[in-house]
């Protein structure tokens, strides 16, 4: 179990057989918390950072993404654009590179605006207050707070899908997590605690403690460790027996599945992809040649005339947040160039100039093992 120092003992155990208010939990496990995120917490690449940039790349990576794997890509991202100067010049394509695998590439698209907002309106220098960090494109709420608060300990709130989770069990809310209308009272909640005990609170650490707690103790998936919980005294689930019931989420809508056939078409030695069109799912990203629906082998025969040779692919499947993708596929060896907007090149060169999205991993792979490069 969690062990406070006995000055810290003393403010939780004082709440013992008393009815709390959502602040007093709160403001009772404060110094708890910020104990045992100072003494327990991670050691990331971007943690004890200041610099609002850096702190704005990680936070936009770490959305829908694992620490694990954003780590090797903010270390390598910052090396290549350690500025807001050089992320609003980069080229798109190449920005995208450095992106590929991470996924939701609107948010490459979104560091680059700001950048360039950025870069006019103020010389690159990053803004310094909530106000103005969450008017540039691509920052919410959580974000902007994450980053006015630990760049420049501002009472920000920052209440991302780990805290919205912690505060429903401490507090033994049953309000659904989903709505804007949740999200906006745990918001209130946090900021008033901030401002009320600015100083004593250090808004970055208490923020970041919250996100932690949610990270590796109070976690989505299994078994909470509620013994290593330095709300363990005022947690009103815990108390309540309720732990497995909360946090209240409206049940998702049902993924729609589309059915594709991806077809690796080679023309002497050379692999073709396409960019997508500027809207929609993966909006101006390169693919694989793909058309819609399983197309058995007999209608390829029959889309591409002059085929010598043909190897049917394994099946694979892709989670997007509201889509999934089921796709079989074909590796097809040209006789002659096809028509179509495509653009043929060596698997080596697309591998190194054009980011093609994660959906197409299997088909990736394969390529790698015909034509004996890095694993990509």
């Amino acid at each position: 179990m969690f062990n406070p120092s006995p000055y810290e003992e003393l403010q939780t155990l004082f709440a013992k057989g008393k009815e709390l208010s959502d602040k007093e939990r709160l403001l009772f496990a404060l110094g708890p918390l910020l104990s045992w995120y100072r003494k327990n917490k991670r050691d990331l690449p971007w943690r004890g950072s200041r610099n609002a940039y850096q702190i704005w790349i990680s936070e936009i990576m770490l959305q829908q993404t694992r620490v694990e794997a954003v780590k090797p890509y903010y270390l390598r991202f910052m090396e290549r654009f350690p500025n807001i100067r050089l992320l609003a010049e980069a080229k798109e394509e190449e920005l995208l590179k450095y992106w590929e695998g991470l996924g939701y590439y609107s948010r490459a698209r979104n560091l680059k605006k700001a950048a360039q907002v950025m870069t006019e309106t103020s010389g690159g220098r990053f803004p310094d207050s909530y106000e103005e960090i969450i008017k540039l494109p691509g920052i919410g709420s959580y974000t902007a707070g994450a980053i006015a608060s630990i760049a420049y300990d501002l009472p920000a709130a920052a209440v991302d899908g780990n805290v919205l989770r912690v505060l429903s069990r401490v507090l033994g809310s049953h309000d659904d997590i989903l709505k804007q209308s949740t999200r906006k009272k745990m918001e209130c909640l946090v900021e008033d605690i901030l401002k009320e005990r600015r100083k004593e609170a250090c808004p970055g650490d208490f923020n970041q403690a919250l996100i932690e707690v949610g990270a590796v103790v109070c976690i989505p998936n299994g078994t909470p460790l509620c013994e290593q919980c330095p709300f363990y005294t005022v947690c009103a689930a815990r108390s309540l027996g309720i732990i497995s019931e909360l946090p209240v989420k409206t049940p998702k809508k049902k993924r729609k599945i589309e059915e594709k056939t991806v077809l690796l078409l080679e023309y002497k030695d050379k692999i073709a992809i396409r960019k997508r069109s500027q809207d929609g799912l993966l909006a101006s990203m390169y693919e694989f040649i793909n058309i819609s629906g399983r197309s058995g082998l007999p209608r390829v025969r029959d889309m591409f005339p002059g085929i010598r040779s043909v190897e049917e692919l394994p099946e694979a499947k892709h989670v997007f947040s509201h889509t999934e993708w089921h796709m079989d596929g074909y590796f097809l060896s040209l006789g002659e160039l096809p028509e179509g907007d495509f653009l043929f090149a060596e698997w080596e060169t697309i591998k190194k100039n054009y980011a093609i999205p994660s959906a197409f991993t299997v088909y990736k792979k394969y390529l790698d093992h015909r034509y004996g490069g890095k694993k990509t």
